[in-house]
């Protein structure tokens, strides 16, 4: 008798299987790798039509009722993290689909909001292309950030040690979100901004740390973009729809900021004519906030655990009870 299929779904750097011990799972199921994105659900389906366990990489490859519709035979979908807004929950409910999830880390996108935000600082776009094209030797100057204020949209896990930093570096960190409390804001050391509008207003840095919701998708709009000064910079590491795009475009386009740092998008990867590939003022990364060797150990490890318990009846970890 065959063995039941798992699928590991966009594993871009091919290293899903030397992450984790995958041999509980081996002993019971055929592993099979993909390493490219599908181009839709068509060619989702027809990869993984015979498999009855799938593992998504965060929101990579996106699961709406209509995809559980056409996949009969699956069983489990994991989802690395707890959080998958690409999964339709109450689908995967009615298909008799369990969804699990593994930890995160906070620290890798804590990390990558630093390496933009300094990056825009120092002019790293112009400077680095000039200097790999033989260009001019210096032609601009690098902003400070100490006495610089940096406002934070969110104090949560990677929120907070952003702030961390922030006052490592002698910056006056403040925050604002619609739930954080005074309470929060002197346990961090920060200060709580009176609302978004006085944070957008007064702040150097801007950075978002917010979990994509009803109420955070399109937080912030072109109204709230003119608030910011011309000289400040919008740095998103959390999830590209929290920021209306084509306000972002206009603001850069036109100047009311002067950079943005970003990290996520409305659309992964975004289109080959995006306006963000070519603007100057705009430093970019294709959605590294979690990509690195600790997080991966922890997703692919708990994944792999996550499979193998539900193999044996009890499974882990279950997000959509």
């Amino acid at each position: 008798m065959p063995k039941p299929v798992c699928a590991l779904l966009d594993d871009y750097q091919g290293v899903a299987l030397t992450m984790a011990d995958w041999s509980a799972v081996e002993r019971e199921a055929e592993l099979r790798v993909f390493r490219e994105p599908f181009a839709n659900e068509d060619a989702l389906v027809a990869a993984t039509a015979d498999c009855e366990f799938v593992v998504a990489m965060r929101e990579r490859t996106p699961f709406p009722a209509s995809t559980f519709a056409r996949l009969p035979r699956l069983r489990l979908l994991v989802t690395t993290g707890m959080r998958n807004a690409a999964i339709d929950m109450e689908a995967a409910r009615t298909r008799g689909v369990t969804v699990c999830g593994t930890a995160s880390l906070p620290h890798p996108p804590a990390e990558i909001t630093w390496t933009l935000l300094l990056g825009l600082a120092r002019h790293l776009v112009v400077e680095s292309t000039a200097f790999r094209a033989s260009g001019p030797w210096q032609s601009t100057v690098g902003t400070d950030l100490q006495g610089r204020q940096l406002g934070l949209l969110g104090l949560g896990k990677i929120g907070s040690r952003v702030a961390a930093v922030g006052l490592a570096f002698g910056m006056e960190v403040v925050a604002w979100s619609h739930n954080l409390t005074q309470e929060r804001a002197d346990a961090v050391g920060v200060r709580l901004a009176p609302s978004k509008a006085a944070l957008l207003e007064t702040s150097d840095f801007v950075s978002i740390h917010l979990v994509l919701s009803g109420r955070t998708w399109g937080l912030l709009g072109r109204e709230d973009l003119r608030r910011m000064k011309p000289a400040a910079y919008l740095i998103n590491t959390s999830r590209g729809p929290i920021v209306e795009e084509d306000a972002l475009i206009e603001a850069l386009t036109q100047g009311w900021i002067a950079g943005a740092g970003l990290d996520v998008f409305d659309v992964e990867p975004p289109r080959h004519d995006s306006p963000f590939r070519r603007l100057p003022t705009v430093l970019a990364t294709p959605h590294l906030g979690y990509v690195t060797e600790a997080s991966y150990r922890v997703y692919y490890g708990e994944a792999a655990e996550d499979v193998a318990a539900f193999l044996k009846g009890s499974p882990v970890r279950v997000v959509n009870q």
